[in-house]
């Protein structure tokens, strides 16, 4: 049972004729501080912000009123889990951490008062004991984070942004590619009501917690402690994490990763089954259920994509790339590039790391589990600040993030007798595009210049040069510029069920003329930049003249891609063509191509006012010559529904239509979403979303209902 369940609002102790009554003043001091959309039927305060209660008795001794604010087990005020003050000044705490009480208005049996939390308490549940002579009363109360909190580590001066990192339950995650950005529509839902309690009991189960309860509840007024234990919560991997990763393409037994919408429904599944965790995630479900968290704790929060995202496992800041003839090899060790990769930023101040303040603000905080840190899968808070400098020395795992953004890539030809030829170092490929949803809109925003200097610029290349030195005390040397250049290009809109037409320019860069052997070939790929399935190969022959360029259009079937094609819809085509006078002189393209997928339609009807009834519809239709299998659609979105709605499996005819119907009542204000999603065996997980801005409904008596 948890401490709100045995702690009731006012439980008073005190010989039975005499009452002392405690109004929490839930509404009022929620909505002060920017709780209310959780719930307005308990207290949920943010620290360094005053809230009221009021007192009622026969008889009060406004001098003689004591408050003692106490959270988690052996609490005691050298640890910050206790604190007691009191109308009397004389009663107060001496030590950190002190909470305070005055009286704002009183009579002999009503007395008002103005209780303040201070901005470096512990958050959490707390219990609540107001005494005054005789009487004793103890309620449970919340205690989150305050970004409204100039003394709060967590303080952001934008209210536009505190709207959009901490009250927005809808965002965006971005995937797909560089060249083909792609947007999926997520539902944090940090508001809904017991998620509050689900982000608490994930604190308490983490290992730290488990080990040394007081400790852990101690450090909690630490947002860089709380964001690192999310961070090594949200996976599984080592602990008594929310979400399993997978990655290997088999999904028995769970969900597919590209097939979540909502934090709140893994939310609730984890707690539903004792801790268990929800399969499956990747990146991008990790990265948007740690926002949720975040977000609900009162860390201001935003989910980042990174593309051409390095993998250094070795952090060398050097990242090798293998091809053959047929495509890229699988590699010797663990490094990667992946197409992209998803982590979360948290805002705070860090003065472990310097008193000017120079790594406050943004901290990258990766909750998929890649590499170890301190013994667990986490990574981070790793200043954005550090990263952009080449700080590889600054807490925490610097290096590791500064290397998805910043590695140079190496590439590899492995020829038919096993040995290696370098055909390319690149300074530029990883880190690209480095992306967020806007403030106040659902517009991209690049962050890359918040991570890295321009590409090629000799800032960029010598914070790189410093970073490798600090490292592994070496400075990479440069491979030449070949004398052909390739480049591959789409010719026109790639298509999901289309045949893909492709574009190859070849241009020399030598007084002598090449025969050239064209090698051309196609993978399905996994996101992480590993290959899923060889779907495509071609050759041919080019005679390429002095100093000229040439064309060659080629196209790559559906038949070929279709049937091989995973969730995240990824294909890479390479070229290496090889000098048939001169093997050594060997030269590549490569082009990460996603085929747009069909159209789903999702619209609402109805006026958006609170508790008013409204109608959303879902369709999708085959836009195939043949049937379409395992076919369902479903619809989230908090605010508007309360769970998560599902269509029956059905098969689909060329040119039929799935369609589903629900009708909802808003129940919380302002701009929320609906997001839904098709899903079947050959086309995997399509999104879309519409927007609902909910007002407020008018009573019969023409006043406002404001009802949360």
């Amino acid at each position: 049972m948890s401490m709100s369940e045995n702690l009731s609002r006012n439980t008073v102790r005190r010989d039975q004729a005499a009452v002392m009554k405690v109004d929490l003043q839930c509404e009022k001091n929620n909505t002060d501080h920017h709780t209310n959309e959780i719930t307005v039927e308990r207290l949920i305060i943010r620290r360094g912000q005053a809230f009221s209660l009021i007192l009622s008795a026969e008889r009060l001794d406004q001098n003689d009123i004591q408050i003692t604010a106490e959270t988690g087990p052996g609490a005691c005020e050298q640890k910050g889990t206790l604190s007691s003050c009191s109308t009397d000044p004389q009663r107060c705490s001496s030590v950190g951490k002190c909470w305070s009480v005055k009286v704002l208005s009183g009579s002999p049996s009503a007395v008002t008062l103005s209780v303040l939390c201070p901005a470096d308490a512990c958050i959490g549940l707390y219990s609540l004991t107001v005494k005054s002579g005789s009487y004793t009363s103890v309620s449970a109360l919340t205690v989150l984070f305050n970004p409204w909190s100039k003394d709060d580590g967590v303080f952001l001066e934008s209210e536009a942004e505190r709207q959009e990192y901490v009250m927005n339950e809808q965002g965006i995650v971005y995937q797909g590619v560089d060249e083909y950005i792609t947007t999926t529509n997520w539902d944090f839902g940090q508001f809904e009501e017991d998620i509050l309690d689900i982000c608490l009991k994930l604190l308490d189960v983490n290992p730290k917690c488990l080990k040394d309860a007081a400790e852990d509840y101690s450090a909690r007024c630490n947002p860089i402690y709380v964001s690192r234990v999310v961070s090594a919560m949200i996976n599984s991997d080592d602990d008594k994490g929310v979400l399993m990763g997978q990655w290997d393409g088999t999904y028995i037994g769970g969900v597919l990763p590209s097939n979540w919408n909502s934090s709140v429904d893994i939310l609730r599944r984890w707690i539903k089954y004792d801790c268990y965790p929800v399969k499956f995630g990747q990146c991008w479900v990790f990265a948007a259920v740690m926002c949720t968290v975040l977000r609900c704790l009162g860390i201001p929060c935003r989910v980042v994509t990174n593309y051409q995202s390095a993998h250094d496992t070795d952090q060398n800041l050097v990242i090798d790339e293998y091809f053959s003839d047929y495509g890229v090899r699988p590699k010797p060790n663990l490094d990667s590039v992946w197409n992209y990769h998803v982590w979360v930023e948290g805002w705070m101040k860090r003065p472990d790391l310097s008193q000017d303040s120079f790594y406050d603000g943004w901290q990258v905080l990766d909750p998929t589990p890649q590499e170890r840190s301190s013994g667990s899968y986490c990574c981070g808070p790793a200043p954005v600040k550090a990263i952009l400098e080449g700080h590889t020395d600054v807490k925490y795992d610097i290096p590791f993030v500064y290397g998805e953004v910043n590695a140079d890539k190496i590439t590899w030809l492995v020829m038919a007798n096993g040995s290696k030829k370098k055909i390319l170092s690149d300074t530029k490929t990883v880190g690209q595009k480095i992306s967020t949803k806007a403030v106040g809109s659902d517009s991209r925003q690049d962050i890359t210049d918040q991570y890295k200097h321009p590409e090629g610029s000799v800032k960029e290349r010598a914070v790189y040069d410093e970073a490798v030195k600090r490292v592994t005390g070496l400075i990479e040397s440069q491979t030449p510029r070949p004398s052909v250049q390739m480049k591959l290009s789409l010719d026109g809109e790639p298509l999901n069920g289309a045949d893909i037409r492709l574009k190859l320019l070849v241009k020399s860069e030598n007084s002598k003329a090449q025969d050239l052997t064209l090698k051309m070939s196609a993978q399905v790929m996994r996101y992480t930049g590993t290959p899923a399935a060889d779907v495509w190969s071609n050759t041919a022959d080019l005679q390429l003249q002095p100093n000229t360029e040439q064309t060659l259009p080629f196209e790559l079937p559906f038949t070929a891609y279709g049937p091989n094609l995973l969730d995240n819809n990824c294909i890479k085509v390479s070229v290496i063509a090889m000098n048939k006078s001169d093997p050594k002189e060997v030269y590549l393209a490569e082009k990460d191509v996603v085929p747009h997928s069909p159209t789903l339609k999702v619209t609402v009807s109805g006026t958006p006012l609170q508790d008013s009834e409204m109608n959303a519809e879902v369709v999708f239709e085959n836009p195939l010559p043949s049937p379409l299998k395992n076919c369902s659609v479903t619809l989230t979105g908090s605010g508007l529904l309360k769970q998560t709605e599902q269509s029956s499996t059905v098969e689909l005819g060329p040119g039929q239509r799935i369609t589903l119907r629900v009708t909802f009542k808003p129940y919380r204000l302002g701009p929320k979403k609906l997001v839904a999603n098709f899903d079947c065996s050959t086309f995997r997980d399509i999104k879309a979303s519409v927007d609902v801005n909910v007002r407020p409904a008018a009573t019969r008596l023409g006043f406002l209902s404001f009802r949360r």
